[in-house]
């Protein structure tokens, strides 16, 4: 058996552990343990902050470039339309079920395993770092944005996400606000001709309505939609306020600022826009860049991703792939197929090959007799 065939069993049982181990965003610390025990058996060391782990090749040189592997094993909770045991990993038809299975599971154990299958290779043009990061589906402050500060440079990532094998070259930035729509408070049963709630409704339209005029080549049109809306506490009583929550995706046309500028200007003054956080803004990566044209020659499209993930926190260029589909994230009975994390190991490595290594690869017997 290759050293890829053999990783590429021993992950798909990681991701079933994984599955089968409960790791809502914070509370990662069980996950955590079964990352730390696949490095622990490949005699790889590792670093670990909170529930983010890290490790490095084991060549690593300061004056090469550096490339970060990054996915995430935090989940959100299963949501109530499941009929399966969202903890269980059964395989069925192909397909791996499971919460987490496809966000983003079979990514990081892919990632895992490729990081691995170069673990030991010498003579590499670039050095990898590979985080399991935790927090990602919150955007928490103990996610991959905290550890950072202890990475050595980072030239450009890879982020595993489910896109389909295919490479998400941009990806839109998320920018959610707090809106209160004012209003009189009274007695139902008088005149109020200020009441809150009728007022919200030009501001919702406003929401619905309402076009930035740039609009990306790869990300398309800024996206405004109205999530959630509360108002009132009796049958009786006109409320003085109503609030609603507006989830906005971002083009790399603007900046969260500048579409909360826009918003600001555009709406009363009576109307309070308060927004959660201005960070979570869209990447991009040249079409020209290395990784880009690696995975282009392998026969993967590119397109731009509507999800956020995070990229959003890297300053460094960064390219979205994994196996799996988006659409399937959140989803009940969320599953992958067995084939897609085969094929997506496959696909890491190669091409890892094409930009890392240099032309005369060690083969798999020498990598095999390294380990």
């Amino acid at each position: 058996m290759s050293l890829k065939e053999e990783l590429t069993q021993e992950a798909i049982v990681l991701l079933k552990q994984l599955i089968e181990t409960p790791s809502f965003s914070s509370e990662e610390q069980e996950t955590a343990l079964l990352i730390e025990r696949w490095f622990s058996k490949n005699d790889i060391p590792f670093h670990r902050e909170n529930n983010n782990i890290w490790a490095y090749n084991k060549q690593y040189d300061p004056d090469k470039p550096t490339i970060l592997l990054n996915s995430h094993h935090d989940t959100v909770k299963p949501n109530g339309n499941y009929t399966n045991n969202p903890f269980e990993a059964f395989e069925s038809e192909g397909k791996l079920f499971g919460l987490g299975s496809n966000d983003a599971g079979g990514c990081l154990v892919s990632l895992i395993a490729a990081f691995t299958y170069y673990y030991h290779c010498e003579n590499m043009a670039y050095n990898l770092v590979i985080v399991a990061s935790a927090e990602e589906e919150s955007s928490g402050d103990n996610g991959l944005n905290s550890v950072l500060k202890h990475l050595r440079g980072i030239d450009f990532a890879i982020v595993g996400e489910p896109t389909l094998l295919d490479l998400a070259i941009a990806e839109k930035g998320l920018l959610v606000l707090d809106v209160t729509v004012k209003g009189t408070a009274s007695h139902a049963a008088h005149p109020n001709d200020d009441n809150a709630i009728y007022n919200t409704l030009e501001v919702i339209r406003w929401f619905q309505e309402y076009e930035f005029s740039k609009v990306s080549d790869t990300l398309g049109k800024v996206k405004m939609t109205v999530t959630q809306i509360d108002a009132g506490k009796q049958h009786n009583v006109v409320p003085a306020n109503c609030r609603l929550v507006v989830d906005i995706r971002v083009n790399d046309h603007y900046t969260n600022r500048e579409v909360l500028n826009t918003i600001k200007e555009a709406l009363p003054q009576t109307v309070k826009v308060k927004p959660r956080s201005l960070h979570l803004g869209s990447s991009s990566i040249p079409m020209e860049h290395p990784i880009v044209q690696a995975g282009i020659s392998l026969g993967r499209s590119t397109y731009g991703s509507p999800t956020l993930s995070d990229q959003s926190v890297l300053s460094c260029p960064s390219l979205k792939l994994g196996p799996g589909d988006s659409v399937r994230s959140h989803s009940a009975d969320e599953f992958i197929f067995i084939e897609e994390v085969v094929e997506g190991i496959g696909l890491y490595i190669d091409v890892l090959k094409k930009v890392v290594l240099p032309e005369e690869i060690p083969n798999t017997a020498v990598l095999e007799n390294n380990k």
